[in-house]
């Protein structure tokens, strides 16, 4: 029976992702931990280390699908995750808990960071039409680099900038363990977010295959909002606690190592075989992904104040829904 024939995928999906997100917020948790035991400064260990973790479930579940030789799934876990971070997770925070109001200069410069970290795999795409191994290198050599201007700039932030001081306050609240289960908890947490990958991925992939769309629909799609749910806990966490400068920070940190990292490293393990990408990704995808982000820039950076209010939001959601219809659209012909 049909029904039967997706009840076992859709099961896969749902316990994966559990699994996912479970894993996901104690590998945050340990990393952040570890950060603090290494004495490493509170802007540092949030803009970068915590910062880098919170992609896990989007860098394991790529690996999973370049083994797999389902390039297209990770590329659109990718360019899908930025723009539900964005459209969905900024939409619907601002829309229940606006207005959001943003005082840290820092967030601007970080913005900046994420935005030219953007072209990057778009010329690399391009240039071949594929993404290759050698396309992946270069992906992780600007994700090197970009640790170095991240750490750069937190760096040279004020004492007084309030983005230093929820850091500071944030960190503070973690439940500090010993190095041992500190440890401990580190390596059971990403096997676990390697088991809840693979469950994961399996099981988008059976939906794919029984509804007839392709790797990168589902990559946008399913596991693209699937691994974006724990952004969308800690976002909404944050500007609960009045904390809206570490939210926008982590979306658009996440969006960056997104690009970089989520790209770049199963790009660099996957097979020999490279198959040609699907011109969607950049008539449809990226380009609704640049125009998000520039949408973004003008909300938070413009004219008449830095503040997400509710308009902005649904402004950000309806485009979100949008997409999501313009990918049905390409899915019926």
């Amino acid at each position: 029976m049909p029904s039967l024939s997706l009840l076992l995928p859709v099961i896969f999906v749902l316990v994966g992702l559990g699994i996912l997100v479970w894993s996901a917020n104690h590998f945050i948790d340990a990393t952040a931990n570890i950060a603090l035991q290494l004495n490493i400064s509170p802007l540092i260990t949030g803009l970068i280390i915590v910062g880098f973790a919170t992609s896990a479930p989007e860098i394991i579940v790529g690996i999973k699908a370049a083994m797999e030789n389902k390039i297209d799934l990770a590329i659109g876990n990718a360019i899908g995750s930025n723009i539900a971070n964005i459209g969905l997770i900024l939409g619907l925070t601002a829309i229940f808990l606006s207005p959001i109001t943003i005082k840290s200069t820092a967030i601007k410069k970080i913005y900046m960071l994420m935005f030219i970290a953007m072209f990057v795999p778009l010329a690399s795409m391009l240039h071949g039409s594929d993404l290759s191994q050698f396309d992946g290198l270069i992906l992780l050599s600007c994700l090197i680099i970009s640790f170095f201007l991240l750490k750069k700039i937190a760096m040279n932030v004020g004492s007084d900038d309030p983005v230093n001081s929820q850091f500071s306050d944030e960190l503070d609240g973690i439940n500090k363990k010993t190095k041992i289960r500190t440890f401990l908890i580190l390596v059971m947490s990403f096997l676990a977010l390697l088991l809840g990958a693979s469950i994961f991925v399996d099981g988008a992939v059976d939906i794919a295959q029984f509804f007839g769309v392709s790797n990168l629909v589902i990559g946008l799609t399913i596991v693209a909002i699937g691994t974006s749910l724990p952004e969308i806990a800690a976002s909404a966490a944050s500007i609960m606690k009045k904390k809206a400068d570490i939210a926008i920070g982590n979306i658009i940190g996440s969006n960056m190592f997104n690009m970089l990292a989520v790209l770049g490293i199963p790009a660099l393990i996957q097979g020999s075989s490279i198959n040609r990408l699907d011109p969607y990704i950049f008539m449809r995808d990226f380009t609704v992904m640049f125009a998000l982000t520039i949408m973004l820039a003008i909300m938070l950076f413009g004219f008449k104040g830095v503040k997400l209010t509710q308009t902005k939001g649904v402004l950000l959601l309806l485009c979100f829904m949008m997409y999501q219809y313009l990918i049905y659209k390409s899915i019926i012909g």
